[in-house]
């Protein structure tokens, strides 16, 4: 019959050090390998609700000029209408005070938000401005 000693089963139940690195590199590549899809996804996500948003907004815009035949002052004008429940937060800058409103070109025309812009200066993946959407 085998004598067991403390120190034999103290080896015998816990990891070598190469059997820990083995399991952390393999952690690695594995991290290394979703990290930057996993960012990839965010950006597109930010990008498509950005997309969602303007239409959203310039929907609530055209409706406002429809029902009262003047255009909005600002976005609280469509909050306080009830055309938007809320100003959307832009995606990209994740703020509410960065939109870039634009004025209408047509001289008779009454109010001062005609359409509006993120006001981030970030290229999106397609290669264009955000700004320019």
């Amino acid at each position: 019959m085998k004598k067991s000693t403390l120190k034999n089963d103290a080896f015998k139940k816990g990891f070598t050090l190469i059997e820990i690195l083995v399991v952390l590199a393999i952690i690695a590549t594995l991290l290394s390998l979703v990290a930057p899809r996993y960012f990839d996804v965010i950006s597109q996500s930010k990008e498509t609700t950005l997309k969602h948003d303007l239409i959203i907004m310039r929907d609530a815009i055209d409706k406002f000029y429809s029902d009262k035949n003047v255009y909005p002052e600002s976005l609280e004008e469509l909050v306080q209408f009830k055309y938007l429940r809320t100003i959307p937060e832009d995606p990209i800058t994740e703020s509410t005070a960065t939109w870039i409103l634009v004025p209408p070109t047509d001289v008779e025309a009454k109010g001062a938000l005609y359409d509006v812009y993120s006001g981030a200066t970030e290229v999106a993946s397609d290669g264009s401005q955000y700004a320019d959407w």
